[in-house]
């Protein structure tokens, strides 16, 4: 088959969409299959483009057998919803242009986030006769109005109204859990219309990791102290002023120099956070910044236990975090301060403990009994290996997706 992918990311970014596109189109090229996918630049989260690459109409190259057109975007960095609105309806405009790419197609799948791009999917689609299958990782505009990047309520309800039509394009919608299954069936999707296949992880990027005290070393973080990592975007929903919070009870408590906090990572509110700690003397926080894919499975070896947080609003509960199954690869007990659905896996795997979203006494108190408990968080890393990571590798949900993709298909 043919197979054309739409996607705003794709290595070198590291985001969880751009894995997520790689690690099933690397699979389906390995079947047989040809894989063409239309990104940009690759430029997330600075809006500056990687060495290498130039912002220009087209530039093509193959990874890892993936054929992969880039197209010119209108670059922002990723903060300050105007700037990314615009670079997200640019790279809807410019897909416009590759009619010819969407005729060879057997099938499109068509990602969201970003919006847009699910759109401008739904919209070729229609247009070349094409089978759609949507691949819903966030659900706009909902997603954008929960954390208060958009509060206009005649703009949120036109956009409420191009997401339904596009739900209504698609032949399948794929969504990574089952919390976003059921928010799309509140929204009129028919049940049968709609598949799961989760995010993942690649296995074999931790079978040889670094010592973790050289890693340690590497990041200036305290060896001898109990770390709590988390790795991912720092973004407006994550919730972190509540791990600040932690970390400070944790020096009022005297324990700053066995509990220490490191955040992997870059996103908008990445420079508010860091002056934050800087300003409250939070010498137990170690930034790390934007870390190269290759480089998180050392740094979560380097860790005693991975969080898992975000804001405590109705949708998060429907969310699965990508950074699950990865801190599960690596063998991490995993605390996830994240209410629902996300909460209940790791909670009934028992590869970790959950704390209340929000509350800096609860975090603290939880780590501080799992730092004092190896017994414990040796068990549930084990768990978490067994249950969350090997069930989770790219390989076996790739197949999954591909059998839906060939149904569709015809």
């Amino acid at each position: 088959m043919n197979i054309l992918f739409l996607s705003h990311y794709f290595p070198p970014e590291g985001n969880a969409p751009a894995t997520r596109v790689h690690a099933l189109s690397k699979y389906w090229v390995s079947a047989g299959h040809n894989v063409t996918v239309i990104t940009c630049a690759p430029n997330v989260p600075r809006g500056i483009v990687y060495e290498g690459y130039r912002n220009c109409w087209r530039q093509e190259e193959f990874v890892d057998g993936v054929r992969v057109i880039r197209v010119w975007t209108l670059l922002a960095a990723n903060s300050g919803i105007l700037k990314r609105s615009l670079n997200y309806l640019s790279y809807a405009w410019r897909v416009l242009f590759e009619k010819r790419v969407f005729t060879q197609a057997d099938v499109i799948i068509s990602t969201s986030p970003q919006f847009f791009c699910g759109l401008v999917g739904a919209w070729m689609a229609k247009h070349t006769r094409r089978p759609l299958i949507l691949d819903i990782r966030d659900l706009w505009p909902e997603s954008i109005a929960t954390v208060g990047a958009l509060q206009n309520r005649p703009l949120l309800r036109m956009l409420g109204s191009m997401e339904r039509w596009m739900y209504r394009q698609a032949e399948k919608i794929v969504t990574v859990g089952a919390g976003y299954r059921d928010k799309l069936i509140e929204r009129g999707v028919p049940e049968n219309n709609i598949a799961i296949v989760s995010n993942g992880v690649d296995l074999k990027m931790f079978e040889h990791l670094s010592d973790r005290n050289q890693t340690r070393a590497e990041y200036g973080i305290p060896r001898e102290t109990f770390v709590c990592g988390y790795v991912g975007t720092i973004g407006m929903a994550c919730g972190l002023d509540t791990v600040l919070n932690a970390a400070e009870t944790a020096m009022k408590d005297g324990a700053e120099h066995k509990l220490h906090f490191v955040f992997a990572g870059a996103g908008a509110r990445l420079e508010e956070l860091r002056n934050n700690a800087a300003s409250r003397n939070l010498h137990n926080i170690t930034f790390t910044g934007l870390l190269a894919k290759e480089r998180i499975p050392d740094l979560l070896a380097a860790c005693d236990v991975a969080l898992v947080y975000l804001e405590d609003r109705p949708l998060f509960r429907s969310v699965m975090p990508s950074k699950i199954f990865e801190a599960a690869a690596a063998g991490l007990p995993i605390v996830t301060g994240v209410a629902g659905y996300a909460a209940k896996l790791v909670n009934e795997s028992g590869a970790g403990i959950s704390v209340t979203p929000g509350n800096a006494g609860a975090l603290y108190d939880g780590l501080k009994e799992l730092s004092i408990n190896p017994d414990s968080l040796l068990q549930m890393g084990t768990s978490a290996r067994r249950h969350l990571a090997e069930p989770y590798e790219w390989s076996k949900l790739a197949e999954r997706y591909l059998a839906i993709i060939m149904k569709q298909a015809g």
